[in-house]
């Protein structure tokens, strides 16, 4: 038997975590389904991404113990415009005057 963790993040802040004990050699394929991650969050297995330790595995590779799957999500803007955004967002700095340290 080997032990598996199946981890989902539907949003910010929210982590659907499940943790499974299945027979060795069991698939990526059947940790999701078994987690029921699938079901909860409507997802169709046939269209996710999905990875063991933040790399992303074909559905059929086989676990090992102490895996941890994950579901990948598609990004919701690219992160270099994202922070672009947060940039341009902040307030212009002004110069101000640096206080010289004094040596006693």
């Amino acid at each position: 038997m080997i032990r598996v963790e199946v981890v989902y993040s539907p949003g910010p802040s929210q982590v659907d975590r499940v943790e499974l004990v299945l027979a060795e050699g069991s698939l990526l394929a059947q940790a999701l389904e078994q987690s029921g991650v699938l079901e909860r969050h409507g997802l169709n297995l046939a269209s996710l991404r999905a990875g063991v330790w933040g790399r992303v595995q074909d559905l059929q590779t086989p676990l090992r113990d102490r895996d941890r799957v994950e579901v990948y999500r598609a990004l919701q803007c690219d992160p270099k415009e994202a922070r672009r955004l947060r940039y341009k967002k902040k307030p212009a700095k002004t110069p101000g005057r640096r206080s010289k340290a004094t040596s006693l």
